[in-house]
């Protein structure tokens, strides 16, 4: 697996990512506590379209860096990083969450590098509610540290995944998909956690330049309509799509998102 070196606020950092494909370059970043993998089944159904660059931001999967707190343009600088690694001068670019976040910043930041930007799940400000929610989940994650406990893995399908999942599940398929997040947990969710809680994009939202889609999921408890509603307001020409799901629908119908991803990126190939 490639990675790339560079200097972040508190230290070092070496940047994990995965490549695959051919045609025009796309980079997909992931969400909090997850990693570069999770865009396993879009990657499938889009690389042979482009080239899909699938980095690991620091806290997750292989990347190695000083193991303090973080910032955003930390996460930014690590996805432009792992952009000139791959020898990319401009790319397509896709995020997921706060990897959402991370695509808007970079897109209004750093313009003559993004042919277009789709924010999933994304956010313009951590307002009061989403403020108290990280730090429920923060305070999960350290009792879990703390008493051996599996509190995060049994709450991330209930605060992330929407109806469609729970009319078709079952105990004993619900259990596995609890064991498989916390077989998956990474190291550094806590620190992603902070960085969320430092989130606001509104003074720059005015500035992405590039093509934008802004990706709903109609069941989204975790980044609700109000921000979705802010985010195509203050984008300019911001298209809109939504999808029948929850936090997480990359996960949760990986088919209807490729497709949804895949319909805007085929849009723009050119531009």
């Amino acid at each position: 697996m490639p990675s790339a070196g560079i200097r972040i606020s508190g230290g070092d950092a070496d940047v994990a990512y995965g490549i695959d494909g051919i045609g025009p370059a796309l980079l997909l970043v992931h969400g909090t506590g997850t990693r570069g993998d999770a865009w396993a089944q879009q990657v499938d159904a889009l690389k042979g379209r482009f080239t899909v660059v699938t980095p690991d931001l620091s806290g997750s999967g292989g990347t190695v860096d000083h193991g303090g707190p973080l910032t955003l343009d930390d996460l930014v600088a690590e996805v432009l990083a792992v952009a000139d690694h791959a020898g990319l001068d401009t790319f397509h670019l896709a995020g997921h969450s706060l990897g959402a976040v991370v695509a808007l910043r970079l897109a209004a930041e750093h313009p003559e590098r993004v042919r277009s930007v789709v924010s999933h799940a994304g956010w313009a400000y951590t307002d009061e509610r989403m403020t108290t929610d990280f730090r429920y989940c923060l305070d999960l994650l350290r009792t879990d540290a703390e008493l051996g406990t599996s509190l995060v893995p049994q709450m991330f399908p209930l605060a992330t995944l929407g109806p469609r999942y729970w009319a078709a599940t079952d105990e004993a398929s619900h259990q596995k998909l609890v064991q498989q997040i916390a077989e998956n947990a990474q190291p550094g969710t806590a620190r992603q956690f902070e960085v969320g809680l430092t989130v606001d994009l509104r003074p720059l939202l005015g500035r992405i330049a590039a093509p934008t889609l802004v990706f709903a999921s109609e069941h989204d408890r975790v980044c609700g309509a109000n921000q979705q509603q802010l985010l195509r307001e203050e984008i300019p020409g911001a298209a809109y799509a939504e999808i029948d799901a929850g936090h997480n629908a990359l996960a949760e119908d990986p088919q209807g998102f490729a497709a949804v991803l895949g319909s805007f990126l085929a849009q723009h190939a050119g531009a």
